[in-house]
């Protein structure tokens, strides 16, 4: 008997790739990988061609786009330009050194996790208080709404200098920021989601006379749940984007924020981009493990896939 594969089964497992979920992310990503050379070659060609003529040097359109895309310092990078800065970035210094972007995206991280979990809990905290309490439904929930109207980039240095008169620094500032922009959408998440049971269900609890505890706990927090991760994702983002921006306003050392601002300080726009691509990265990571939470716990709760 042949060890060989049938072509049918190779054919079958083509077609189920292609139809998969691979499929829509592998033809955006082609689509913007065109679109990014484009745009560099629009975005460059006339600096690169300007030293060309400065130079009084004669050149080829071949060697004009060959230029385009692999100038030192141009205006927008080309993909591979900051492919090879990552790949450099990662793989030619250990991961304790502050030249590496593993350390910066760590010291990232550790803020964006700490902040995560503080706006977590208090945005789960203030959701069941407001939904148990009808007076925090109309005094408490419009503060909470009005909050996300202070632009970050405002308050995020009041809270660094506030916290530094303090003897405040490190960690905890930033991560004060990063519960400062996740708690908003947890909150507003799980009050839909524990207002979410039917009234019927409600009473058919009232009926078999639970306690208020028992109607939390066998009715609204399980219905929450679907309601809890979609919140969770939108947060975890947020809170990486607080991190980054806790690092600018103090001149960090450490952090992806510092990387875009030694970036900008020195005109490395391939730099800047790479620090930018790495915090994508992060957050389609960071996106990807609560996914996996949602459907692990959905799973068990018997409502997953």
């Amino acid at each position: 008997m042949s060890n060989a594969v049938p072509r049918s089964a190779i054919k079958t497992t083509v077609a189920r790739w292609w139809s998969g979920r691979a499929t829509p992310l592998v033809v955006m990503i082609a689509g913007l990988t065109v679109i990014w050379y484009i745009a560099a070659l629009a975005l460059n060609w006339t600096s690169v061609r300007d030293a060309f003529e400065r130079e009084e040097t004669p050149y080829t359109v071949t060697e004009l786009v060959v230029e385009t895309l692999s100038a030192e310092r141009p205006i927008l990078p080309a993909p591979h330009q900051i492919a090879a800065e990552l790949a450099s970035s990662i793989i030619s210094y250990a991961p304790s050194s502050n030249r590496s972007l593993l350390f910066h995206s760590w010291v990232t991280l550790s803020a964006t996790l700490v902040g995560f979990l503080m706006g977590a809990l208090l945005g789960i905290a203030l959701a069941i208080l407001i939904v148990h309490i009808r007076t925090l439904q109309k005094s408490l929930l419009p503060w909470i709404i009005s909050s996300q109207t202070i632009p970050i980039l405002a308050i995020a240095p009041i809270i660094i200098v506030v916290l530094g008169s303090m003897g405040v620094r490190g960690l905890l500032p930033k991560s004060i920021i990063s519960a400062y922009l996740c708690f908003f959408p947890i909150t507003i998440g799980m009050v839909k989601g524990l207002n979410s049971p039917d009234p019927i269900e409600r009473d058919l609890m009232r009926t078999w006379s639970a306690s208020k505890t028992q109607t939390f706990c066998k009715l609204r927090w399980p219905a929450s749940m679907p309601f809890l991760f979609a919140s969770l994702k939108v947060a975890i983002a947020a809170s990486l984007v607080g991190a980054i921006v806790g690092e600018l306003p103090t001149g960090a050392q450490a952090g992806l924020g510092a990387r875009l601002l030694a970036g900008s300080y020195y005109g490395q726009t391939i730099q800047i981009w790479a620090a930018l691509t790495a915090a994508a990265i992060l957050a389609a990571m960071l996106v990807g493990l609560i996914g996996g939470c949602e459907r692990l716990v959905l799973r068990r709760m018997g409502g997953g896939r």
